[in-house]
């Protein structure tokens, strides 16, 4: 699903659209990368909100963030969702160097935003949450 305010991120922001044929790649490169999972305008009330917001963030952290965008919810970003293990859209996965720091998901407050992405700047890796399978035993 498009919206303009999605196509805006990646044709007049600029900001890569990440599939799994380019995700390694992408995630890979120095710094502080960010993966927007916008999910599905239609159904997902936050998408467009976090669409405007994003940009705003690159400019408040000097760019110090690197987006891209996950356009392909029902295919490549439903395998990507599952590697990262966020349970909610609109999400902000956070990766530095190909190694999972974090994810922020929904829309948030300004300062919310701010603190919370100032930590995983600084933050150490760690292991995406992923999903859990319950183990039945017989």
């Amino acid at each position: 699903m498009s919206h303009p305010l999605i196509d805006r991120l990646l044709d007049d922001c600029d900001y890569a659209e990440v599939t799994l044929e380019n995700h390694d790649e992408f995630v890979a490169e120095a710094g502080m990368n960010v993966l927007f999972f916008p999910g599905d305008p239609e159904t997902s009330k936050d998408t467009t909100d976090v669409a405007v917001v994003l940009p705003e963030l690159v400019a408040a952290f000097d760019n110090q963030l690197r987006p891209g965008v996950v356009t392909d919810t029902w295919g490549d970003g439903k395998q990507l969702k599952q590697q990262y293990g966020f349970s909610a859209y609109p999400s902000l996965v956070f990766v530095r160097g190909g190694e999972y720091v974090g994810a922020i998901t929904r829309i948030q407050d300004w300062g919310e935003y701010l603190d919370k992405i100032a930590e995983l700047l600084v933050a150490a890796p760690r292991r995406a949450p992923g999903f859990s399978v319950p183990v039945v035993t017989a």
